[in-house]
């Protein structure tokens, strides 16, 4: 139920204002975004409808929608974060992998991982041992919605590090085991063991209390239900476990800000267009990303889901977060 529906109807006004005529396109976008977050925080559309986007879609249809998105940048994916980050989404990535800490002892769960870069990245920040440079992590895969936590066990000591990668795209996925093969990381062997899973960060297919760490990049943003991901990844972590999150935010500058989103806007949704021949997909990921919660407003959701010990961590001013929570 709306309880000011005068500020209600005064913000779909502009809405529909924007939408007659040709005005600037960074400005449109604000009134959208706002008038959708006003719509959420007044419960206007309840059970029936959800955001894709600054566009709704009926209730349950937007992972659909999600999925179809990466089914059709998979491919392009790692170019297109290249050139939209003029590089940058790797510094990102790399400071976050160091936040986590890694060691070899450590079983970590990565979450809407399909391509593999925090996966890779965990196993060659690893300290090696001696014995660790004679023959690359296994390959392993777990059918889509089932888990066995013995089904590396062949593969790996109980010492050794484990990365479970898992994503609910298969194309995503397909990319992340072409990329292992081609890092070598094909060889059964006792030092690492990685192993992939088509999963919804929702519904984790996976027992409670199995993983050290929980790790989501530029994924969080996409499910339907955050909440809901957030209670799945505190259940599927070990008591101590760390949950970290590496997310698209907002920036605290407003000179900044205005010149990012304007750059986001106009630059970002016209690159898809012109090197993954997808224009639409690319608008979709920016309007997730004005539409996904603001940094302390993440925390106060994460320790909702009983997370403790939580904090989050600025990079380029704002541009992205890494969002941190420990299951006690």
């Amino acid at each position: 139920t709306i309880t000011n529906t005068s500020n209600f109807r005064f913000v779909m006004s502009i809405r529909l204002m924007f939408k007659r005529r040709p005005m600037n396109l960074w400005w449109r976008s604000r009134v959208v975004a706002h008038s959708a977050q006003f719509r959420n925080k007044f419960q206007f559309r309840k059970n029936h409808s959800e955001q894709f986007g600054f566009t709704e879609v009926p209730a349950g249809e937007k992972k659909k929608h999600v999925g179809d998105v990466f089914h059709r940048v998979a491919e392009k994916y790692d170019l297109m974060n290249d050139l939209m980050s003029l590089g940058v989404h790797r510094l990102w990535k790399e400071s976050f992998v160091q936040m986590l800490n890694p060691h070899r002892s450590m079983h970590l769960l990565d979450v809407a991982g399909g391509t593999g870069d925090i996966g890779f990245r965990f196993i060659e920040s690893l300290p090696r041992s001696r014995s660790s440079t004679a023959s690359p992590p296994a390959l392993s895969s777990i059918p889509a919605q089932h888990s066995d936590s013995s089904s590396s066990s062949s593969a790996s000591t109980s010492l050794a590090p484990r990365v479970t990668i898992c994503d609910i795209n298969s194309s995503m996925l397909e990319v992340g085991k072409k990329r292992a093969k081609e890092r070598g990381y094909s060889s059964n062997n006792e030092h690492c063991a990685i192993e992939f899973a088509v999963a919804d960060a929702e519904d984790l297919p996976f027992p409670s209390d199995t993983f050290d760490a929980y790790t989501i990049a530029f994924g969080l943003r996409n499910v339907s239900n955050i909440e809901k991901a957030l209670s799945e990844a505190f259940r599927v972590l070990k008591v101590g476990g760390r949950f970290l999150c590496l997310e698209f935010s907002h920036v605290e500058s407003m000179s900044l800000r205005f010149l990012y989103e304007l750059y986001s806007e106009t630059v970002i949704p016209k690159l898809g267009e012109i090197v993954a021949n997808d224009k639409q997909s690319y608008q979709y990921l920016i309007e997730s990303i004005r539409l996904f919660p603001e940094q302390q407003q993440l925390i106060e959701m994460m320790r909702e889901c009983r997370f403790e010990s939580t904090s989050f961590t600025n990079m380029s001013g704002g541009v992205v977060s890494v969002h941190s929570g420990y299951k006690l």
